[in-house]
């Protein structure tokens, strides 16, 4: 016996001893018996102890508005609970109870002593097994229709005479040949491009939404996605939320054919048609073989009528023509064009010899005005000619002289800065082989090669000894 264990049946054995000792103090029954509320205590002290994890089927729910706990009874084939859990918790949960749902309770049972009823307090649920599985499915089915996925204005029309149909299921099912079959019956024209995908088991939505690219990228006009029918969880992969994003957002109209009628997957609320079973779904996107007949020969009918009567009209048109004068004497035609013409020629004839005689007299006139003006406008010009050489004539001479003896003292100044002035002087420059000006001693040392500039030429000289003098710069502007 563990530790726990035997604590538990310490914990009964005090239990017991106070609830004798009860009894024998309200004296009464032999030294063993328990009173009715020393044994309800017994009970309570034992059960409300223990937390406890069960599974029952709901048989009676009550969550009337005001209640601060929703009360419920769960059921076995064997034994019925009642059972209440605090409104608190019970919102947290997200589960809503409904009569015939098996559900997962963990909690601790209570004991009401004065009325002897056992109550079982619910810490939380969970709906169990294939019922948790159609919450989660309720979820998501909420979720995705408040994004707005499953509006009728989403939903795209199906294509009625689609060239290429993609098909995406398992390529070792029924419903693979259900489909070919019934498009090749109904609309041979349709080529079908087939995407084997596994339909069932936790990596089939990838496949299916892997399988969708697929035939979107082949060029396919309209998707089929469809399997048999099958358990719920079977199903699963069909309430997948990416597998229902990827419907959605399909650049082509989607058709579902999920074999499980009494049940709707997320797929089929999101897909632009839903088909009751595969065979169905193929029906919806290819027109009947008769139904096609009927159509060509309904539309052939129409074209020949409309072609009748069009022609009808374009006869009865080319008649009314037939009979206007204007078709029996072709002259008619230009005949206003050719009166207009012969009017505008008579017109452009009267009108010529005017207009040369205006012309003429214009001319005469202009010739005239010329040669009276132009005498006087030579005379003008040359009268002004005579004016302007008499003033550059004065100005000029003045000018000459100033700028003359200008010129000669600034041809004396610069010959005052020339170089050359100072070398006639007896001055020198040496300059080094590569043309530097040697300024100091220490710029030709013994054994230098130097030419030294005088006024009428270069000496080639070589440095044989360096003396360094000492003298004094005297800055004449600061000596005056």
């Amino acid at each position: 016996m563990g530790y726990g264990e035997t604590a538990r049946q310490d914990g009964l054995g005090a239990a017991l001893e106070r609830a004798r000792a009860a009894t024998r103090s309200e004296g009464g029954g032999s030294p063993d018996a328990l009173s009715v509320s020393g044994a309800m205590a017994l009970a309570k002290g034992a059960l409300e102890g223990v937390t406890v994890r069960l599974v029952g089927e709901v048989s009676e729910v009550s969550n009337k508005p005001g209640y601060k706990a929703v009360y419920f009874t769960v059921k076995d084939q064997r034994a019925a609970l009642p059972c209440m859990m605090w409104n608190n918790r019970f919102q947290a949960s997200g589960v809503r109870l409904a009569v015939g749902q098996l559900v997962e309770l963990t909690g601790r049972f209570t004991l009401y002593a004065p009325k002897g009823r056992m109550n079982f307090d619910v810490f939380s649920i969970a709906l169990a097994g294939e019922g948790n599985l159609r919450m989660q499915v309720a979820n998501l089915a909420r979720k995705l229709e408040a994004e707005g996925l499953m509006a009728p204005a989403r939903k795209r029309p199906v294509p009625a005479y689609p060239a290429l149909v993609g098909l995406v299921t398992s390529p070792r099912g029924a419903a693979v040949h259900d489909v070919l079959r019934t498009l090749r019956r109904r609309f041979p024209l349709a080529r079908v491009l087939v995407a084997g995908v596994a339909v069932e088991g936790s990596n089939a939505p990838a496949g299916i939404v892997e399988g969708m690219r697929a035939v979107v990228r082949a060029g396919a006009e309209v998707v089929l996605v469809v399997r048999g029918g099958g358990s719920f969880e079977d199903l699963m992969p069909f309430n997948d939320e990416g597998l229902a994003r990827m419907i959605a957002k399909c650049p082509v109209p989607v058709v579902t054919g999920i074999g499980h009628e009494p049940d709707t997957s997320i797929a089929d609320m999101v897909a632009d048609l839903r088909a009751s079973t595969p065979t169905a779904a193929a029906e919806a996107v290819s027109p009947a073989r008769e139904s096609l007949g009927r159509l060509f020969e309904a539309r052939s009918s129409s074209l020949r009528a409309s072609m009748s009567r069009a022609l009808d009209r374009a006869g009865a048109e080319v008649r009314r023509c037939a009979t206007r004068p204007l078709f029996c004497d072709a002259q008619l035609l230009y005949a206003t064009e050719a009166q207009m013409l012969d009017l505008a020629s008579d017109r452009l004839f009267r009108a010529l010899p005017a207009n040369l005689a205006r012309d003429e007299a214009s001319v005469a006139r202009q010739r005239e005005r010329l040669a009276c003006a132009l005498p006087a406008s030579l005379d003008r010009s040359r009268t002004r000619l005579e004016h302007e050489r008499e003033r550059l004539a004065s100005c000029g001479g003045a000018l000459v002289p100033r700028f003359g003896q200008q010129a000669a003292l600034a041809a004396a100044r610069l010959h005052d800065l020339s170089p050359l002035a100072v070398l006639g002087r007896g001055y020198a420059i040496a300059r080094t082989e590569d043309g530097a000006v040697v300024k100091s001693v220490e710029a030709a040392p013994p054994g230098t090669a130097v030419d030294v500039a005088v006024a009428d030429g270069v000496l080639a000289c070589r440095v044989e000894q360096a003396r360094r003098v000492d003298t004094e710069i005297i800055d004449w502007e600061d000596a005056s």
